[in-house]
């Protein structure tokens, strides 16, 4: 068994949590639930993106991004219209609200990665984010 300083399982865990509690203290103020600016992120690269869609960039479940999507819509930060072209479908827009947030959300997010990041070097940040995505695909893959 590895000794505790070297436990990736309970590692990755603690540093994960700290990072939402992070965010979750960051967005609050702006009505955001930690996890939520992922969907922000979304559409304000796309607006009008349907539920299904943002689940599938960000390897979700569709319900998922539906209950995101419902506290937000409350929260005013987005509203639903119906898809144009496939009225089964909605689609997810920014309100202005919402749309206003984009630079201070993506300035408190740079913020904690820098915070969270501060004593590790260029090349061992590069490093780490990509293994974080070669862990990703390993576990996707295997």
């Amino acid at each position: 068994m590895p000794e505790p300083d070297d436990d990736f399982q309970t590692a990755f865990w603690a540093a994960k949590h700290a990072l939402a509690t992070a965010n979750a203290a960051a967005f609050a103020h702006h009505g955001i639930h930690e996890g939520q600016q992922f969907v922000l992120r979304q559409l304000w690269a796309e607006d009008g993106l349907a539920p299904g869609e943002i689940a599938r960039r960000l390897g979700l479940a569709t319900p998922t991004i539906t209950r995101a999507a419902t506290r937000m819509e409350a929260a005013g930060l987005l509203r639903r219209e119906p898809h144009p072209t496939d009225r089964r479908l909605v689609r997810l827009l920014l309100t202005d609200r919402g749309r206003e947030l984009e630079q201070r959300i993506e300035a408190e997010t740079a913020a904690i990665a820098e915070r969270a990041m501060a004593t590790v070097s260029p090349a061992d940040r590069l490093l780490f984010v990509r293994t974080l995505r070669e862990m990703k695909r390993n576990l996707e893959t295997g």
